[in-house]
């Protein structure tokens, strides 16, 4: 049996598998930080972990050994909300299950290939290795798991297939991917590059942090004015998309300019990495806010109609969890695909078990 153990910053998500890599009727969700309240007589021989940073050394699915465990924590202060998370599954699941095989599957992972270009700062060269600045980029569990669903959807190889992927959560990115592999990502070095996000800033001019450390903010209020008190929130007091909505859709200006910023740099991301692919097949939603919310689908790709990228309004209103949003016959296909990360983290762990030999 396989437990895939998905410890975020605001809940864990968990599900059991069989042998055969079938999900059991054991899974579900919990508030955050309750990983110990796990159902009792759980007896996994295989925890697989979502672990959102594994930096420049740890690149695909690992069996957590003490080093590897100690890698994880050092990448603390890149991913604070999200590492210690999993470093508190991870320390649980080794304690509750001793014999049990622990993997790590990582979040960057789907990114490290990513061509020098994309991945580089313009920093000096000496400088960004010394400290391994670099773009890692995020949700790359999600990606490589919605990109494959799109393909199955569309009737299509992944390798034929060019994709933006907007994982439109509390933590949002964009994502090129052609071919199956992520060519181009909005999040960077950390999870605050990019898009706008709950209550994350997503990009900003870092002059702004240096003018505001100049009139006298430390560096925990700069943290926190772009990692939770920015974003939605921070624009017009509500980190949930729907209240933001409500708001906006009663006459509330402040919501009404969150979203469209919101929306903006969405647009923003779509036409840059249209760009960068050159060729575009279809662009996927997914995540909370990208699978529920038909208002920020509609308002993110207005306008782009000259690009081929056009939005149905009934297809958009309702419809199966995975499905085909854009008017019949359109040239690029936009879809809605509900992500499944634990899925993905347990087909990842039983392939790295696999190759291994330790399948079980």
């Amino acid at each position: 049996m396989l437990l895939a153990l998905n410890c975020g910053s605001s809940s864990v998500k968990f599900q059991l598998y069989d042998a055969e890599g079938a999900a059991t009727d054991v899974g579900g969700w919990l508030a955050a930080g309750a990983v110990e309240e796990l159902p009792d007589g759980l007896t996994p021989t295989v925890v697989a972990h979502r672990v959102v940073h594994g930096g420049a050394g740890l690149r695909a699915a690992t069996v957590i050994d003490d080093a590897v465990l100690a890698t994880i924590a050092t990448l603390t202060p890149l991913a604070p909300t999200h590492q210690p998370a999993a470093l508190a599954g991870i320390a649980m699941a080794r304690q509750r299950w001793p014999s049990a095989v622990q993997v790590a599957v990582f979040d960057t992972a789907f990114h490290a290939d990513l061509p020098p270009a994309a991945a580089t700062y313009a920093l000096d060269a000496a400088l960004a290795a010394r400290h391994g600045i670099r773009r890692y980029g995020f949700h790359g569990i999600s990606c490589r798991y919605v990109t494959e669903r799109a393909a199955a959807l569309l009737g299509r190889p992944v390798a034929d297939l060019n994709t933006i992927v907007l994982h439109l959560g509390s933590g949002a990115s964009a994502t090129a991917v052609a071919g199956g592999r992520s060519v181009d990502t909005s999040m960077g070095l950390t999870p605050l590059e990019g898009l706008v996000m709950a209550t994350r800033a997503g990009d900003l001019d870092p002059g702004a942090l240096l003018w505001l450390r100049q009139a006298g903010l430390s560096d925990a209020q700069l943290d926190a004015a772009v990692r939770t008190e920015g974003g939605l929130l921070g624009m017009c007091g509500d980190a949930d998309m729907r209240a933001a909505l409500a708001r906006r859709d009663a006459g509330d200006p402040a919501a009404a300019l969150a979203l469209d910023v919101y929306c903006h740099r969405l647009r923003k991301y779509v036409g840059a990495y249209h760009a960068v692919l050159g060729r575009l097949d279809a662009i996927v939603f997914t995540a909370g806010v990208g699978e529920n919310s038909a208002a920020v689908r509609s308002q993110a790709l207005s306008g782009l109609t000259p690009m081929g990228i056009a939005v149905d309004p009934a297809r958009n209103g309702a419809g199966a969890a995975e499905r085909v949003i854009s008017p019949p016959g359109a040239r690029i296909a936009v879809c809605v695909i509900a992500t499944d990360e634990q899925q993905a983290i347990a087909d990842e762990a039983r392939e790295l078990l696999r190759g291994s030999g330790q399948a079980r």
